[in-house]
């Protein structure tokens, strides 16, 4: 995911926080909190502003349709 993560930031100009949750334990409790039992594992992309998430990889299109929703 990261190629496409890249491009989008590139191409749409908007910034994804990337956070390491394996060693970090702060990062996967808020993880565990974003996700609601959902997905449960990684990637896992959650939009503040939308209240949406992607569990998995996806491709180009739809990232990029998440992350640009207001």
């Amino acid at each position: 995911m990261i190629p496409l993560v890249e491009r989008l930031e590139d191409e749409a100009g908007v910034k994804i926080e990337q956070l390491e949750v394996w060693h970090n334990e702060a990062n996967a409790r808020m993880m565990r909190e974003f996700d609601k039992g959902y997905c449960g594992g990684v990637p896992f992309f959650f939009n503040k502003k939308t209240g949406k998430w992607i569990c998995g990889s996806a491709d180009y299109e739809r990232l990029k349709k998440w992350a640009l929703e207001q």
